[in-house]
């Protein structure tokens, strides 16, 4: 769904953590432990113009219905080339195609 937004450069992550919800207990013969109480979450790194936030969440929202956290972003660099902002921000749909003047 997002690629059909012209939506590239996403990062997938499988992560552990727990927040409101708690950990697990798990139960085995009748005994129980917990190694950790950590659960298995999927974090989504996506970075967008601030143009396209709302239609990103939504469409996520739309489409796998999970709790979200959004991060603003200050700054994108480029560490191989040293590019900031739009110069240093090539991803096809992004802030340089948006306000491209050529």
């Amino acid at each position: 769904a997002l690629l059909k937004m012209g939506i590239r450069g996403v990062t997938v992550s499988d992560v552990r953590g727990f927040g409101s919800q708690g950990g697990s207990t798990e139960r085995q013969a009748g005994s129980e432990f917990s190694e950790d109480k950590f659960l298995a979450k999927v974090k989504m790194e996506i970075v967008v113009s601030k143009e396209q936030v709302e239609a990103v969440i939504d469409k996520i929202i739309e489409e796998a219905r999970t709790g979200e956290i959004v991060v603003p972003i200050s700054d994108v660099i480029r560490v191989r080339t040293g590019e900031r902002g739009d110069e240093g921000e090539r991803m096809s749909g992004g802030r340089a195609d948006m306000f491209s003047t050529s």
